[in-house]
C-alpha cells in the first residue's frame, strides 16, 4: 500500500515540477508591456475665462498656435492609445502669454495629461487651459501648408 501512495506523491511532485518550469519559462519570456501609442494630428483643449466664467472648447492642430484670450497654445505632439487599451492621453504643449505691453512671455512648457487635468494645467490669473483629448480629425479646417 505504501508503494502506491509514494507513486502518487511522486507523480504529483513531477507534475508540480513541470508546471513550475512552464511558469518560469513564461515569466522569462519577453513580454511587450508598452501599449500601442497613437500619434494624433489634433489636440482638444478646454479653457476657462475666470472673469466671465465662460468655458471654451477648442481644437489645435499639432505644431499650430491658437489664441485663447491672452494665451497662445501650441501643442507639439498628442498621444493616445488604440481602442484595445485603457486610454492615456498626453500632449506636450507650449503656452505663451501676450502681456499688456504686447510682449510674448512663455508661461508653460511641458506635458499635459487628460486624465489628470489639475496636474499640469496652465494656471493664469485670468485663464486656465487643460487638455481634454487627442483626435484624429477636427471640424476645424486644417491649416494651409505654405
Amino acid at each position: 500500500m505504501t508503494s502506491g501512495f509514494s507513486k502518487v506523491n511522486a507523480g504529483r511532485r513531477f507534475l508540480a515540477g513541470v508546471l513550475a518550469a512552464a511558469a518560469a519559462g513564461l515569466a522569462m519570456a519577453p513580454v511587450s508591456s508598452e501599449a500601442a501609442r497613437v500619434e494624433n494630428p489634433v489636440a482638444a483643449f478646454s479653457g476657462i475665462d475666470k472673469i466671465t466664467g465662460r468655458i471654451t472648447n477648442f481644437d489645435v492642430y499639432i505644431g499650430e498656435t491658437v489664441q485663447f484670450g491672452a494665451l497662445q497654445v501650441t501643442p507639439k505632439v498628442c498621444y493616445s492609445r488604440d481602442d484595445t487599451e485603457a486610454q492615456k492621453v498626453t500632449s506636450f504643449v507650449e503656452v505663451d502669454e501676450i502681456t499688456l505691453d504686447r510682449k510674448i512671455r512663455r508661461i508653460f512648457t511641458g506635458w499635459m495629461f487628460a486624465d489628470s487635468p489639475g496636474l499640469n494645467a496652465v494656471e493664469h490669473p485670468v485663464y486656465d487651459v487643460w487638455l481634454v483629448e487627442c483626435k484624429g480629425k477636427s471640424d476645424v479646417p486644417p491649416p494651409e501648408d505654405g
